[in-house]
Formats: structure tokens, C-alpha cells, sequence
């Protein structure tokens, strides 16, 4: 069996982040959470995670500038993006800067934690060498 996948949830919701770290542990994932961006970047400094979900829109520093400093400073973590409806263009700049991808909420928690599956497996397939993280000629 792969190495367990060690996510960050990231999300000022501590209802939210409960739920989210129930479904994720059921699923065999080690899971930490961070109420804000400060703490994400705290908790990325002191243990390797794999993926980080991240909601956009959080008290103090929010989920761009979160996600601007977790991929300078640890650029092989998966960053999935969780945002509002308004805010859906801050999820397309979050991809620009390096997310692997983002969903809308609500959002449905099985589509979740595939994609969190979804980015894992493509950091373990980036580790050993089979997918580049841009492929040839820029496209």
C-alpha cells in the first residue's frame, strides 16, 4: 500500500474542518487542521504534508496569499482550493500560482476527498519521476 497521504485542512470553519477530518480520516488519510493562513504556514514549516485544502476566504491572511507562500516555500505540496460562488475567479489566480485544483462551495464531500486522493496521487507519480509538472513544449 502507497505511504498514507498527510493533509492539511485549512479553513476558519472549525464545524466544517471537523466534518472534513472525520470523512478524510475514515479514508486511511492523516489529517492536521489550521484555522487561518498564519497557522497553515506554521504547521507546512514543521511537518511535510502532501496536500493542503484550502478555503479562500479566511480572517487575517486570505487563502491567495496562504497558497502564494505554502508553494514558494514547499512547492511539491498539492493545494486544492475550496471558495464561494462570488469569489470563483480567486480560485482561477489560486491556479495560476500553482493549485492543483479548486471546487465551489457547499461543497459535496465525496467529490472532495477524491480530489484530495486525486492530488495525492499525482505528487506520489511527481516523486517517482513519471509526470512531468509541465510538460514539454509549455502545453
Amino acid at each position: 500500500m502507497p505511504d498514507a497521504c498527510k493533509v492539511l485542512l485549512v479553513d476558519d470553519e472549525a464545524d466544517f474542518r471537523a466534518v472534513l477530518h472525520k470523512r478524510l480520516a475514515r479514508r486511511g488519510l492523516l489529517v492536521s487542521e489550521a484555522e487561518d493562513g498564519a497557522r497553515a504556514l506554521e504547521a507546512a514549516a514543521g511537518q511535510a504534508f502532501d496536500v493542503v485544502v484550502l478555503d479562500m476566504k479566511m480572517p487575517g491572511m486570505d487563502g491567495l496569499e496562504t497558497l502564494r507562500l505554502l508553494k514558494r516555500d514547499h512547492p511539491s505540496i498539492e493545494v486544492v482550493i475550496l471558495t464561494g460562488h462570488a469569489n470563483a475567479e480567486a480560485a482561477v489566480s489560486g491556479m495560476d500560482l500553482g493549485a492543483f485544483d479548486y471546487l465551489i462551495k457547499p461543497v459535496d464531500l465525496g467529490e472532495l476527498v477524491d480530489k484530495v486522493e486525486d492530488a495525492h496521487r499525482e505528487r506520489r507519480l511527481r516523486r517517482a519521476g513519471r509526470v512531468n509538472a509541465v510538460p514539454e513544449g509549455g502545453s
